[in-house]
């Protein structure tokens, strides 16, 4: 039951949230505050230059501007954020971007181009997850003061690389979260020694996008209050994010009015209202990926003659079909459709019969037991006891262990799983964000500077890396998109990963919101245009 108590209801009178006090139903129904049901669970941290996590990633991109962003109509398109204009050198080694002038952050301070370079210095220095984004064009936490350098005066940033690279492809990397603007003044009065920042930052914003933080209580609740020197001019002043894990009871709170958008419903709450008037569903295919990681320091799991039998024991069809029929689509390379290069070929099937000859081939005819992490939210466990079944007729008893999305994740991180069913987003509009993550490791020790997702199962191939670089550096387009095709063909036959599905977001709203907008990055979902009749 949802608690009335310590809800206030004056909007300007709540400074945080109480712990599962606001009532939705009341919030509901004022045209100022929009409630949202959503699995939070995945979040580590709403620091832009930290959170690595697709819903982390989605608040970040709604309470910070980046210098430049994605269109939402045509993500292939790069738009104007924070700077205003840009230009490249002859050779592509010197970008050059201006800064808008009449920006603001949330506190009223203009943003200047010091700000834009010390958010790069930051993201760099701290080196969490996603600086390996902008890290990957030789920015270090040596050179990079010297290589991202403020003009304040002419209002101008410049990025200079020792390596030419295509000017779009460095927008597209610096439109990811981890390219986001902060306030300098403002974090580094709440730095704590020489951390930046950090700590302050991961529950707190210093942003100028249209929403800013008021408070996130982990696995429960983010609100989101309007920022007075943001772009957005509709009537939501608030934005309450709940988590509300399991989807039937995000159905049920929608239907009753408790919330007006619901994120996460299954194919079986969609059903139910997929006709109903009173409800729009605002659907996209989005670029996220699920996917099986066979750990490679577990020495059962090492023989490329097991990977092809898992892949050939997977009922794909029966999955999508029967469990997410209206949330996922089949898809088994890496690079998400949509991509340029992508590959949509679906070569697996379940095949019982050859499987087995694989185990056979691969000495593993008698089978054997391990473990499989996953996400305890919705569709994984279905996902996940259809996996089990599959594995089990090769006689592979695989043991489920649910936990809670940031759970998996961490456990992932440090690298303690022996297999995980989890899924992967893309970080910006290019297919060299997925290669490289899967294909492009350089150290596997565990104090690795640069830690990509194959990193986390163990898992190197020169022969990968070295493809997926010539991929990424080759200047002719169409050669450019013939090299990931053959890139992916190679790894979906001989790596340890298997990838089962594509992502197809919903966000269903009452029929007095409007303005919800679903990007093909998770990371560009966003409240700008929101408004409620």
């Amino acid at each position: 039951m949802i608690s009335r108590r310590n809800f206030l209801a004056g909007a300007a009178a709540v400074p945080f949230l109480s712990y599962a006090g606001l009532l939705p139903a009341i919030a509901a129904g004022r045209q100022d505050i929009l409630v949202v049901a959503m699995q939070l669970d995945n979040m580590t941290s709403l620091d832009p230059h930290e959170s690595f996590e697709a819903v982390g990633s989605e608040i970040c991109n709604n309470m910070y501007q980046r210098l430049v962003h994605p269109s939402y109509e045509n993500p292939e398109k790069i738009e104007g954020g924070v700077a205003s204009s840009w230009e490249a050198d002859a050779e592509g080694k010197v970008y050059t971007f201006k800064i808008n002038p009449d920006a603001k952050f949330a506190t009223g301070n203009p943003i200047t181009a010091e700000d834009a370079a010390f958010s790069l210095h930051r993201a760099i220095k701290m080196n969490k997850g996603p600086a390996f984004i902008i890290g990957q064009f030789g920015l270090t936490p040596e050179n990079v003061e010297q290589s991202v350098v403020a003009n304040t005066e002419a209002g101008t940033l410049t990025i200079s690389l020792e390596t030419p690279t295509s000017l779009s492809f460095l927008l597209y990397c610096l439109s990811s979260s981890v390219g986001s603007v902060v306030e300098k003044k403002l974090v580094m009065e709440n730095a704590a020694g020489d951390d930046l920042g950090n700590e302050w930052l991961r529950k707190n914003s210093a942003g100028s996008a249209e929403w800013t933080l008021a408070a996130w209580k982990p696995s429960e609740s983010v609100m989101l209050n309007l920022n007075p020197h943001g772009a957005y001019k509709g009537n939501v002043k608030r934005i309450v994010l709940r988590h509300v894990a399991d989807p039937s009871s995000q159905l049920l709170m929608l239907q009753k009015g408790d919330v007006d958008i619901a994120r996460n419903l299954t194919s079986e709450q969609l059903r139910v209202i997929e006709k109903d008037e009173n409800f729009t569903l605002v659907r996209k295919g989005v670029a996220g990926i699920g996917l099986m990681s066979l750990n490679q320091k577990v020495e059962k799991l090492t023989n490329p003659k097991l990977w092809q039998a898992i892949k050939w024991a997977i009922d794909y069809k029966g999955i999508q079909e029967n469990i997410v029929p209206l949330t996922h689509q089949q898809h088994q390379t890496i690079i998400p459709e949509g991509f340029p290069g992508a590959v949509n070929d679906l070569p697996f099937q379940k095949d019982t019969a050859k499987a087995k000859e694989l185990m056979a081939e691969a000495g593993l005819a008698d089978g054997f037991s391990i473990s499989m992490d996953h996400y305890s939210a919705q569709p994984w466990p279905d996902i996940a006891q259809a996996i089990q079944a599959n594995l089990a007729e090769i006689g592979i008893k695989l043991e489920l262990r649910a936990a809670e999305n940031r759970q998996v994740l961490t456990k992932m991180r440090a690298r303690e799983h022996e297999i995980a069913l989890t899924s992967w987003g893309s970080d910006y509009f290019d297919p060299n964000t997925n290669a490289d993550v899967f294909c492009n490791v350089t150290d596997l020790s565990d104090d690795a500077k640069n830690k990509p997702f194959a990193w986390r199962s163990n898992y190197q191939n020169a022969d990968f890396a070295k493809k997926s670089l010539a991929a990424r550096d080759e200047k002719d387009p169409a050669t450019r998109v013939k090299l990931y095709e053959d890139l992916q063909r190679e790894f979906m036959n001989n790596s340890p990963f298997v990838v089962m599905l594509q992502t197809v977001m919903t966000a269903a709203c009452r029929k007095d919101v409007t303005g919800m907008r679903l990007g093909v990055l998770s990371d560009t979902h966003s409240y700008a245009g929101i408004a409620k009749a």
